[in-house]
């Protein structure tokens, strides 16, 4: 699944916060007052986290808004140096579709650098594509879809030498792995690390060239606009601040479960691990199948009890064909994609191996 579970802090938070944050934050009276406090401290303690200032912290209404905030916010900053972005062939629709709109509305293009066959950003291709002029680089953190994680001091250094602001689109990273530093904006997703859904983060860097693409109003945070969802943000945050107290230990197990789940899968018949085997995200791991389709795949594990996805992690619905497999060169068909919850065990892990034998045998003929 692409989502955790409500993490128990969250609804503790959550619950707690309904009743004290519930009013205007802008307004003055006593309410108002509790429910920017609220705010603040769920502002402070997500940027801490998070590697940023509180001034830099925003809460939008999703990850996927986030993104389109900080990516067409760096562009419009940088529209009269260049209208061109440039981002990696594996970033997640959002991006992708934040590019198709600032080439439709503002006459802009966007070009995609390829990526090696780990999904890893070759950074040659980089480095050439930015030495041609560029107002925005746009560089995932880590792969959603099959856990790679990029080599951002690289990145960043690439980009710096050619002086080009980097989005880094951290919604897959955040509270798994530490931010990287050298990106002028970036953005997670609450339900990704146990936080309610419908709460999003834009980080602008302070001094960023920065500028809102879309209406603002006179709210408290001038790059969002909106009434804020203060009981979710601080709910957001609490679940936050738990999974990165807890990530050490929850991470050695999941990279282990991983690791555990890539060794029986070589022994399967026909089937093909993709991404980074050490350079990844802990709890994520994508296969893909020979002489079987990903939609039967799906229906027939969630039957025997495994919620797992296939196609692109960003149109699964649709059970399109994979463009972060395609980029790879990897087959694109058949693929099931697996994320461990905190609560995963070898037991779980041990069931989807002795299982999947079972149905690609009685899905192949």
């Amino acid at each position: 699944m692409s989502t955790e579970a409500l993490h128990p802090a969250a609804r503790e938070t959550l619950l707690s916060a309904l009743d004290r944050g519930w009013a205007d934050p802008l307004r003055l009276h006593g309410a108002g007052r509790e429910a920017r406090l609220l705010l603040d401290n769920a502002r402070e303690v997500v940027a801490a986290l998070l590697g940023s200032r509180p001034d830099e912290v925003s809460f939008t209404s999703s990850g996927t808004a986030a993104v389109h905030l900080g990516v067409l916010g760096l562009l419009l900053g940088r529209r009269r140096v260049s209208p061109r972005l440039v981002h990696t062939a594996v970033e997640h629709s959002a991006v992708l579709s934040a590019g198709a709109w600032w080439a439709r509305h503002f006459s802009g293009t966007a070009d995609g650098v390829p990526v090696d066959a780990q999904g890893h950003v070759r950074l040659d291709a980089l480095d050439d594509a930015l030495a041609q002029g560029a107002g925005v680089a746009a560089v995932q953190v880590a792969n959603p879809e099959v856990g790679t994680l990029q080599p951002w001091p690289e990145v960043a250094r690439t980009a710096a030498r050619h002086d080009v602001p980097v989005f880094a689109d951290a919604c897959a990273a955040a509270g798994r792995v530490d931010l990287p530093d050298g990106w002028a904006a970036a953005a997670a997703s609450a339900h990704k690390w146990g936080g309610p859904a419908g709460v999003g983060v834009l980080l602008v860097r302070k001094g960023a060239r920065w500028r809102a693409p879309f209406p603002t109003d006179d709210r408290t945070d001038a790059r969002v606009a909106g009434f804020e969802n203060v009981p979710a943000a601080l709910a957001a945050a609490a679940a936050l601040q738990a999974v990165v107290a807890e990530r050490t230990v929850v991470a050695a197990r999941q990279h282990a479960l991983v690791d555990r789940l890539r060794a029986a899968l070589h022994a399967v018949q026909d089937v093909d691990v993709v991404g980074d085997p050490a350079a990844r995200l802990p709890h994520v791991l994508t296969f893909s199948c020979l002489y079987v389709d990903g939609e039967s795949l799906v229906t027939e594990l969630d039957r025997r009890g495994f919620a797992v996805a296939s196609g692109s992690a960003c149109t699964a619905s649709s059970l399109e064909p994979s463009h972060v497999l395609a980029a790879m060169g990897a087959l694109t068909h058949g693929n099931v994609r697996v994320s461990l919850t905190r609560d995963t065990t070898e037991a779980d892990v041990d069931r989807l191996v002795a299982t999947l034998p079972d149905v690609l045998a009685q899905l192949r003929p």
